[in-house]
């Protein structure tokens, strides 16, 4: 296998290492990097198997997972984690976590960017998507920056939110189910 690195004006994105693990649990354990997350602040051991999964996936073949270190251009410590993950059809999602003092400084955008340069330029994917949490507005103007479009609706799919439901009249909910 060859080391994977992406070198932009800024940063660049290089295989994540078993030394990288306190850094990464500065910004998995950091209980305000990981507000707009899935997941709640790590520990050092669930780092730790982090760490150990993304060096595994560069071993992997084929290979179908890129976790990847953010780092300063010029410089080895990780300052984020980026992730592209491929799926069927020439796609792939991606998603990244940056450490909250290099939060502000365009330098998501240039994650994202580095993330589609490895998809469109090296894998040959053609299409590649992002998701975030409602509340990270933070995150959708990166990704706006970057380039991409709100899908807006996925076709032939349908939700309801908790707050945009209201009973029908005569609906008699009372004792109709219990719920063990």
């Amino acid at each position: 296998m060859t080391p994977l690195r992406l070198i932009g004006p800024s940063l660049a994105l290089r295989e994540v290492e078993p030394e990288d693990t306190g850094d990464l649990l500065a910004i998995y354990g950091d209980p305000e990097a990981t507000r707009h997350l899935s997941f709640e602040p790590r520990t050092r051991e669930q780092v730790e198997a982090i760490t150990a999964r993304s060096v595994d996936s560069a071993q992997a073949t084929p290979r179908t997972d890129y976790c990847l270190a953010v780092t300063r251009r010029g410089e080895h410590r990780l300052i984020g984690y980026a992730r592209l993950a491929t799926e069927p059809q020439q796609a792939a999602t991606i998603g990244f976590a940056l450490h909250p003092a290099a939060w502000g400084k365009g330098l998501g955008t240039e994650t994202v960017h580095l993330l589609c340069a490895l998809g469109f330029n090296i894998l040959g994917l053609h299409r590649i998507w992002a998701a975030r949490a409602p509340l990270n507005e933070a995150s959708a103007r990166t990704l706006l920056r970057a380039g991409m479009t709100e899908d807006g609706r996925i076709r032939d799919h349908y939700s309801i939110l908790e707050h945009e439901w209201a009973p029908v009249d005569g609906l008699d909910t009372d004792g109709a189910a219990e719920i063990n």
